[in-house]
């Protein structure tokens, strides 16, 4: 009789306990989770605007993976392990590539250095002036300029510093504008703007070299704008073999989204990616979190060498400054 016992509580004692399979089910729902999203984002097939957004942070989920093949290590759930770390190395494979330079091509045409600033309608106009002064910019992006915020601007200085412009300021967020140290001319029909206002110019640079350049600032993906925000990216023109372009804004897009790639499919580069700074956040910014995504840009022809890029605060603004130096083909 205490034999049948023993036996019967060894084996009771054999099986699994409901809170280990528990776990052990988690850890499955997390790493096909993450598997999922790692499938999405390496096809590009994110859709709707959770799974976009989602895109965003894959640098992260990156790290969440590797997490979760450690502690499930540590549990000794090797399978979850193996499953969690292939995923890892996964999104780090097509994460890693922006944080080295490439080679530039060997462009020996005039310099140009661009600013692109979300200014929030409200960016310190001192600290704008300033760093437009110490990069001697040639060409700033100013995004979610209202009628007061380029009023501050000029009486910060600007107007000294950049004096030729094609300004759409408006009362809210939707306006943008395009301040030059040499002549630009407004450009119209190069594409049709969706969302905020998005300026074009082109550019008239000593020695008569021209650029086309557009102040960029789409909508974000956020809730039925995903759509708008796809189409928008997918209207900004295409690099030409006739003129040198350069987009520079907010795209509020990463280089971890379809719709961004390819445009930079189209012909461009990203300045940031370029030069080993893809992955330098600038969004949100003075805020109780610090910047965890890259969404302001400087997009160029590829045939532009890019040869320096720094990411800068400015007070005021939720949105970090993108300074970029090229030299044009």
């Amino acid at each position: 009789m205490s034999t049948t016992v023993r036996t019967e509580q060894a084996a009771a004692g054999d099986q699994p306990k409901p809170k280990r399979r528990r776990r052990r089910w988690f850890g499955w729902a997390v790493v096909v989770l993450l598997a999922l999203w790692a499938v999405i984002r390496v096809g590009g097939w994110e859709q709707g605007s959770f799974v976009t957004q989602l895109m965003t942070v894959t640098p992260y989920g990156a790290g969440l993976a590797g997490l979760t093949a450690l502690l499930s290590l540590l549990r000794r759930n090797r399978p979850v392990a193996l499953v969690a770390a292939i995923v890892c190395v996964v999104m780090v494979a097509v994460v890693v590539p922006r944080t080295i330079s490439a080679e530039q091509p060997a462009a020996q045409g005039a310099p140009l250095r661009v600013l692109a600033i979300n200014l929030f309608g409200r960016g310190d106009a001192r600290t704008v002036v300033d760093l437009v002064r110490k990069y001697d910019i040639d060409v700033f992006s100013a995004l979610e300029l209202t009628h007061a915020e380029a009023e501050r601007l000029d009486a910060a200085g600007l107007g000294r510093l950049l004096p030729h412009r094609v300004l759409e300021p408006e009362f809210g967020a939707t306006g943008s504008g395009i301040y030059a140290k040499h002549p630009a001319t407004k450009l119209d029909g190069l594409f049709t703007p969706i969302g905020h206002n998005m300026p074009a110019a082109t550019l008239t640079l000593p020695g008569g070299g021209q650029v086309e350049f557009v102040a960029v600032h789409p909508n974000p993906p956020l809730g039925r704008m995903e759509q708008e925000w796809n189409a928008a990216l997918r209207a900004f023109p295409p690099a030409s073999s006739s003129a040198v372009r350069v987009l520079a804004g907010d795209f509020n897009a990463s280089l971890d989204h379809r719709a961004f790639r390819d445009l930079l499919a189209r012909g461009y580069v990203d300045a940031a990616e370029q030069v080993g700074k893809g992955l330098t956040p600038t969004w949100p910014n003075f805020r109780p979190i610090p910047p965890i995504i890259s969404i302001d840009h400087v997009v160029a022809d590829r045939r532009v060498a890019v040869r320096r890029v720094e990411i800068l605060d400015v007070p005021g603004t939720d949105h970090r400054g993108v300074f970029a130096e090229l030299r044009l083909p």
